[in-house]
């Protein structure tokens, strides 16, 4: 039986994940940038101002809530730990006390310090909106938009993580 419900979880982030790369063949406005001899991907679209090409890449963390992002925002070269069935993402938040994931399906950086993503659960059955936002050379601001709410396990309790969360560069 768990294996059957494991497998219909599977499907569900498939079928999730593929609807929501259909939407940028549907009507959802999306960019490309074309370089020669590399492939091309709408899934982590340029910036419409030219940013730095590290400021949505790498690792952030929030020591508090002890979460994570690893992200890149600029060729979506991000595959998730043992979620490799996934392909490669612009990111995921992780979090040190639950082995569950959160995958960044999207990114759109919309200026030189700000980009919007969507996200979703493991599951694929929880989804939001969410703003990261550079505030210094080194600390990023996470802002839940709209959705589902980010939430973690911890001590075998669900917690939710609050609307807007701090991280800093890992050095």
């Amino acid at each position: 039986m768990q294996i059957h419900l494991t497998n219909c979880c599977l499907l569900a982030a498939l079928f999730f994940l593929f609807t929501t790369s259909l939407r940028g063949i549907t009507g959802k406005e999306s960019t490309v940038t074309v370089a020669p001899n590399e492939a091309t991907s709408t899934t982590a679209q340029q910036p419409k101002e030219s940013a730095d090409s590290t400021t949505f890449k790498g690792t952030l963390v929030n020591d508090e809530y002890q979460v994570w992002l690893t992200i890149d925002f600029y060729g979506s070269s991000v595959t998730v730990p043992d979620q490799e069935l996934f392909g490669e993402l612009p990111g995921y938040l992780g979090a040190k006390r639950d082995p569950r994931k959160w995958f960044i399906t999207d990114a759109e950086i919309t200026s030189p310090t700000t980009a919007r993503l969507e996200i979703i659960n493991d599951y694929g059955s929880e989804d939001l909106n969410a703003t990261l936002t550079q505030l210094t050379d080194s600390t990023y601001q996470l802002h839940q938009d709209d959705g589902s709410t980010l939430r973690i396990v911890v001590n075998s309790k669900w917690v939710k993580l609050p609307k807007s969360l701090v991280f800093k560069r890992k050095k």
